[in-house]
């Protein structure tokens, strides 16, 4: 139900209702329709233990010889390049929602990784990578000694 502004004191304005009732549609189709912020991709999960970190990436349609990962200290970069689509005079496009040509993905992560201790997999379309803290990284858990 909409609320009037009209007050004993206030000016009268008749299209406040409306104003307010447009404010209100706006926000309940927000997000709806075209997309307001530009996507990322390849969309990415990754979690951490406190030895260890797993990234995971849905990259469809392409291979393992497709994908290149590279891992320094805190940061993980993945790189690759989707085969370009039919193109010509003789295609027309109804709707082009699959990604083509190249990518690149860097993720901040929360601790550095060795290098050495990286394990990555394929399988199904998905990438997962797991990758181990150093052990000099480590937290060590120091005893106390009573005085």
């Amino acid at each position: 139900m909409l609320q009037s502004t009209i007050a004993p004191f206030r000016a009268f304005d008749p299209f406040a209702d409306m104003r307010r009732m447009q404010s209100d549609m706006n926000q309940l189709f927000n997000g709806f329709g075209l997309a307001q912020r530009p996507q990322v991709y390849p969309a990415i999960n990754f979690w951490a233990g406190q030895d260890s970190i797993v990234l995971t990436a849905e990259l469809p349609g392409l291979s393992e010889d497709d994908i290149e990962l590279t891992v320094k200290d805190t940061t993980a970069v993945l790189r690759g390049t989707y085969p370009e689509h039919a193109s010509g005079e003789e295609v027309t496009w109804r709707r082009r929602e699959r990604p083509s040509g190249a990518f690149s993905r860097t993720v901040e992560l929360p601790f550095r990784v060795d290098p050495e201790r990286v394990d990555a997999r394929f399988k199904n379309g998905v990438l997962t990578v797991e990758m181990q803290r150093p052990e000099d990284d480590k937290p060590k858990r120091i005893q106390i000694k009573a005085s």
